[in-house]
């Protein structure tokens, strides 16, 4: 049953809902962990489209880059205005869904403060920090960005080049850009926007580097917002996407700042210059542990709502005939726009599964380090590296493949899909280059093999690489021998390429080693190798991830089409590494066929459910901005108010006109004249 259908809307989609073969209602409280939760969507939702300062004046992107940062600056200030009525604004989960709705994803004047400032208190700050900098945080008497990113630096924490000097005679840091490349360069808000932020610097003490720490500063004054003295900052310019977020740059020239205003919860510098190093090194990563749990369920989020576009459309569209004289069909009749599409949808529910057993994950170790245990943050930090990086590139293909599904229509910003594949794409570098992140998972990979190679694991493994140590049930696939609902013949197929991608790197990087390389080249040259053994790791946990969610459904008939899209999601997958697959013999031919055959049954199977499938996620119009996914599928009359409204079209002649007229006529004919001789 399919919740949705409403009076008026365009036929074409009341037919495809009709068909739906399961509650959307039930699924929809699966995706958002609770009907409560579902409602609560609603009532915030509704609140937000019954009141006018909380929307645009018009479709942003008829706007230029200053009026949508005014905009943007407009309704933050009306949305905290609306808070206390509209939601709980105690509760983090509610505040964050009031912005998107109201925000959008493209940014604003205080999105890196309401996101990232508190946790990072939290995560770093001793209890006499928390009390003095948290209140006035919490209450926007402060606006803060997180200051990591250098012009010549990202990832690589070691090598930032800003400095923090401790003077042991004044008891201050004093802190300093020394090169063109130590600026910071992209922390969002920072150009204009925030008052403080929380920065990343080399600690020296005596002229000893003790690595990267986190610093509290404030950057402006409170009262005029100017940059304080030996503070110079700025934004850095338009973007690919995001562009009504100020991110900035910032110098430091000898800043002086005090002692306690460096975070001392896990590392502290006692007036004397004495260091007390954190009983983990990766204590200083805790934060980010966090901000990557919540960026799995946000990518998987943007892919849904791509394919929620792509689909709504691909049923209202219509071109050529499957069978003479019977008339044009949808597109999504076709089977290359379902290959398209519905493998794009199934990840998005694979990734949701899988965010949401990182983010319970992350508040077990955040729980576990506040009681000084801190076992589990090495293969949190490992499994979140790896999976940002996996997660966020299948989701900026999978966005634009749902682009290109539309046609030239999803080349239009009246799609909304260029803006989200814009803001989507700079999920594969802000937070960790992707690249980079692979290879940090890699570390820890090599030495779970070290460990194979060498008697098994010195203690209890985390179930995140139990596997490797199983004795392998099967030599050869087996799924098309005897398949089992239960999954498990894939998962092993997927055990089996992980295991054998991450020995084959150790084996590699070991043998380099041998003859005389340095750790630092031998490991360059199995880079690629490593990258392969972290996608096939990242691969093997999400599949078990989603299997593990669909299981627990108690539901059968939204079980069973979930099912039909776990096992979708499963083939592709297998389809998709059929050449690490076969170069060992483990599959055969055969078996690669019979899993392209279930993936084609399969797009057959679920094409009646697919816009129930979207619809259960319940977004809102407002939310897609996209005239092609409307919910009431009156697409094209749509698109011509959309194309209406566009500036150029106030009036009727204009200065393009005059050109023509006065100008253009006059170029080409001495144009004309020198190209011909005349």
């Amino acid at each position: 049953m399919n919740r949705y259908i409403q009076v008026g809307d365009n036929t074409n989609i009341t037919e495809e809902r009709q068909k739906a073969t399961f509650d959307t209602e039930v699924l929809g409280s699966i995706i958002y962990e609770g009907q409560e939760r579902l409602n609560r969507r609603r009532e915030i939702a509704k609140y937000v489209e019954e009141h006018q300062d909380l929307h645009d004046p018009k479709p942003r992107a008829f706007m230029t880059r200053l009026e949508a940062i005014e905009n943007a600056s407009r309704k933050i200030i009306a949305l905290k205005k609306h808070a206390e009525q509209a939601i709980n604004a105690s509760d983090p989960s509610e505040n964050y869904l009031f912005q998107s709705f109201v925000m959008g994803g493209e940014g604003h004047p205080i999105a890196l403060h309401d996101l990232l400032t508190a946790p990072v208190l939290l995560a770093n700050c001793d209890d006499e920090q928390l009390d003095l900098w948290l209140p006035k945080a919490l209450n926007y008497e402060l606006n803060a960005t997180y200051a990591q990113t250098e012009l010549g630096h990202g990832t690589n924490l070691k090598d930032l080049e800003t400095t923090a000097t401790y003077d042991t005679k004044t008891e201050e840091f004093i802190l300093n850009s020394p090169t063109i490349t130590s600026l910071k360069w992209w922390p969002g808000n920072l150009g204009k926007s925030c008052d403080h932020v929380v920065l990343q610097a080399q600690l020296y003490i005596h002229g000893k580097c003790y690595g990267a720490h986190l610093f509290w500063v404030q950057i402006r004054d409170l009262n005029t917002h100017k940059p304080l003295p030996g503070i110079t900052v700025g934004d850095i310019g338009p973007k690919f996407g995001m562009n009504t977020n100020d991110n900035g740059f910032l110098k430091f020239d000898h800043v002086k700042i005090p002692r306690r205003h460096m975070m001392m919860k896990h590392a502290q510098v006692d007036p004397d210059g004495t260091y007390h190093a954190p009983i983990h090194a990766k204590l200083g990563y805790s934060s980010m542990l966090y901000l990557r749990s919540i960026l799995l369920g946000l990518f998987a989020m943007n892919l849904a709502q791509s394919a929620a576009v792509a689909i709504r459309y691909s049923v209202i569209r219509r071109q050529g005939e499957i069978v003479p004289g019977e008339g044009e069909v949808k597109i999504l009749d076709y089977q290359t726009q379902q290959h398209r599409l519905l493998p794009q949808l199934a990840r998005a529910f694979a990734f949701l599964a899988t965010g949401k057993f990182i983010r319970e994950m992350c508040f077990k170790v955040m729980q576990d380090i506040r009681s000084g245990e801190v076992g589990l943050l090495a293969d949190l930090h490992a499994i979140s590296c790896g999976l940002k990086a996996t997660c966020s590139f299948q989701m900026a293909l999978g966005i634009e493949q749902c682009r290109m599904a539309c046609g030239g229509h999803g080349y239009s910003l009246a799609s909304g899909l260029p803006q989200l594949y814009s803001l989507a794409v700079g999920g594969c570098t802000y937070e960790g280059e992707n690249m980079v992140m692979l290879l940090q998972l890699a570390r820890y990979l090599m030495k779970v093999a070290n460990d194979v190679r060498n008697g098994g694991p010195k203690e209890e493994p985390s179930e995140i690489v139990q596997y490797y140590f199983r004795p392998a049930k099967s030599t050869t696939c087996l799924i098309d021998q005897a398949y089992d609902t239960n999954h498990q013949y894939v998962l092993d197929t997927f055990e089996h390429a992980s295991k054998r991608a991450t020995l084959a790197a150790y084996d590699k990087l070991q043998g380099l080693k041998q003859k005389g390389l340095s750790n630092e080249q031998a490991w360059n040259e199995t880079a690629v190798e490593l990258c392969k053994a972290s996608r096939a790791h990242c691969r093997t946990f999400i599949a078990r991830m989603f299997v593990e969610q669909v299981q627990q459904i108690a539901d059968l008939p939204v079980k069973n089409v979930m099912n039909d899209l776990l096992e979708l999601y499963l083939f592709y997958e297998i389809t998709e590494a059929a050449t690490t697959l076969m170069e060992d013999g483990y599959m055969r031919g055969q078996q690669l066929r019979f899993a392209r055959h279930k993936v084609y049954s399969l797009l057959e199977k679920i094409r009646p459910n697919a816009v129930s499938l979207v619809d259960s996620f319940d977004f809102t119009d407002r939310q897609l901005e996209s005239v092609l996914g409307r919910r009431d599928g009156h697409v094209y009359e749509n698109l011509l108010a959309w194309a209406q409204s566009s500036p150029l079209n106030k009036d009727d002649i204009d200065c393009i006109y005059s050109f023509f007229t006065n100008d253009l006529g006059n170029f080409m004919l001495i144009f004309y004249r020198y190209q011909y001789s005349l």
